[in-house]
């Protein structure tokens, strides 16, 4: 083979990508998009390839998971789960194990009609989502209250992990 040969049959070749992991990344996010394609549950994410983890979690009518707000402070841990269009009926609270979890149903349904037309849309989707409690949590004083499609669950401590911490000083050396 001539030299003018070699160098023809080099600039043919498959050149490697430069970022391995960024080609890798994207061969697995096709390997998930053709799997989630055979689930008509779940829609389609490739049709938003690049939303951020968060924003995939509601996508269209259906709520996948809901997002929560935990604060603590010195009495309780406080969860907070927006569930919009949720009702109250439709929503359990359960607590087994230092495991807290939330399930529901959101269940929507909206009729038009006239003389000229009729229109008629539902929407659902079954949500659950569970976290772990920390355990100095006090599992007989843990409530929920329901208001205006926000769950609130307030979980109390224990009186031993409530205790007044002291202030150490710091010296110099």
């Amino acid at each position: 083979m001539a030299k003018s040969d070699i160098a023809k049959s080099a600039d043919t070749s498959v050149s490697r990508p430069r970022d391995v992991f960024a080609a890798m990344r994207d061969e697995m996010d096709r390997l998930f998009e053709r799997f989630e394609a055979d689930w008509p549950r779940w829609p389609q994410l490739s049709a938003w390839p690049r939303l951020p983890s968060a924003s995939r979690r509601t996508i269209g009518a259906e709520l996948v998971v809901p997002e929560l707000d935990v604060r603590e402070n010195a009495e309780s841990v406080v969860i907070e789960a927006e569930l919009p269009g949720v009702e109250e009926k439709d929503v359990s609270v359960t607590l087994a194990n230092d495991v807290l979890t939330i399930k529901g149903e959101k269940k929507d349904q909206r009729e038009e009609k006239d003389e000229t037309h009729y229109f008629s849309e539902r929407s659902f989707g079954a949500f659950e989502r569970s976290l772990r409690l920390p355990d100095t949590i006090d599992e007989s004083k843990v409530e929920a209250c329901f208001n205006k499609g926000v769950l609130t669950i307030t979980a109390a401590k224990k009186p031993e992990a409530v205790k007044a911490g002291r202030k150490i000083e710091i010296r110099k050396n």
